[in-house]
């Protein structure tokens, strides 16, 4: 496995740096475990967080809609819903509809396809929306606080915060792009750091400020490919974590945080998993931050733009579609990282 300290890894262009290696274990605390996202990010962080409830202790949504949005309406194709229905419907009337996604949910996990919903109830939420997003529209945000509503997650475990940006995730750095706009690579200067914000609501009282400081630990580049199953998944060969200097010896717990459309690592190489200032909570909180990589894919799956999967179309079997499922291909490799994340050490080393 290569650690790439931060402070040489801003200096080495990706393409000089050695081969890919396995990620290895760090024997981290998954019992706190949690997950964020924007855009299709945000739906891939609602679907992991809803599938894979009890292992999960809260969730961020940032931009994006409720779990199995692109089923809100069974008369249209999910693709269909997930264009229109789940980013920019004409009115609330033909939007998501949370009592349809919880309905799915309650049934998909009667069936054993998903967790119990009991445990989404104990989950703590944040969530966000810009009024100048006409990518993901606010009518389409405001149905995740109603899905957790119905769930039975109390308000104080809710955070939903809204301002005047544009479709992206929110930092407080300068060189960012403006706050309203909407445009590559989707992390604007909104004054306040976004992922400090969720992650201090998700982990409530055990938080510490993030760091101000220059980062001592390491970004560690993965073979993702080993943990892929099936041909459809579009997921980068590579992945990335951030490993603070603590967790090399210490048991961390893990946040998973996905990246948006066009906004991988084959895409704006370093800016998100750099520079959206989830290392900053992660250097003083003893966290590792987990960044699975999707990628484009022009051929089959079409997926031009290197989204997440909310509509489909990573499901081997395109007549039953799974994206939304413990079967589903993403969420089962995003998980087996989390399950070598938390494998021991010297259990790892040996692999």
């Amino acid at each position: 496995m290569m650690l790439i300290p931060v402070t040489v890894l801003v200096a080495m262009p990706l393409a000089a740096q050695a081969a890919t290696p396995a990620l290895q274990g760090y024997g981290a605390d998954l019992s706190q475990t949690s997950v964020s996202g924007i855009s299709s990010g945000g739906f891939m962080a609602a679907q992991l967080a809803t599938a894979y409830s009890s292992q999960f202790r809260g969730v961020g949504v940032i931009a994006a809609g409720p779990y199995d949005c692109a089923s809100t309406y069974p008369s249209h194709s999910l693709l269909q819903n997930a264009m229109t229905t789940c980013m920019s419907p004409l009115g609330a009337s033909v939007g998501p509809k949370a009592d349809v996604s919880w309905d799915n949910a309650k049934r998909y996990a009667q069936a054993g396809k998903i967790d119990p919903v009991a445990d989404l109830a104990r989950q703590r939420v944040y969530i966000f929306s810009g009024s100048s997003d006409t990518t993901v529209k606010t009518i389409v945000v405001d149905q995740v606080e109603e899905y957790y509503h119905r769930a039975g997650a109390p308000a104080s475990a809710i955070q939903y915060r809204k301002n005047n940006a544009g479709h992206a995730i929110i930092t407080d750095r300068p060189q960012d792009v403006s706050c309203a706009a909407t445009h590559a690579p989707y992390i604007n200067n909104c004054g306040f750091s976004q992922s400090v914000e969720l992650l201090a609501h998700l982990y409530g009282e055990r938080s510490r400020p993030a760091s101000k400081a220059p980062l001592t630990g390491s970004i560690v580049r993965f073979d993702q490919r080993e943990f892929i199953n099936g041909s459809r998944s579009s997921m980068d060969d590579t992945a990335y974590a951030y490993v603070p200097r603590d967790c090399q010896k210490n048991a961390c717990v893990v946040h998973v945080a996905f990246h948006g459309c066009q906004q991988g690592a084959s895409q704006i190489g370093e800016r998100f998993y750099m520079g959206t200032g989830y290392n900053e909570y992660a250097e003083t909180n003893r966290m590792i931050i987990l960044y699975p990589q999707a990628r484009p894919s022009n051929g089959i799956p079409y997926n031009p733009k290197g989204c997440w999967d909310f509509w489909g179309y990573s499901s081997e079997d395109q007549r039953h579609p799974d994206f939304q499922m413990h079967s589903a291909p993403q969420m089962r490799a995003v998980m087996a990282m989390l399950n070598r994340l938390g494998q021991p050490r010297a259990a790892a080393a040996a692999r």
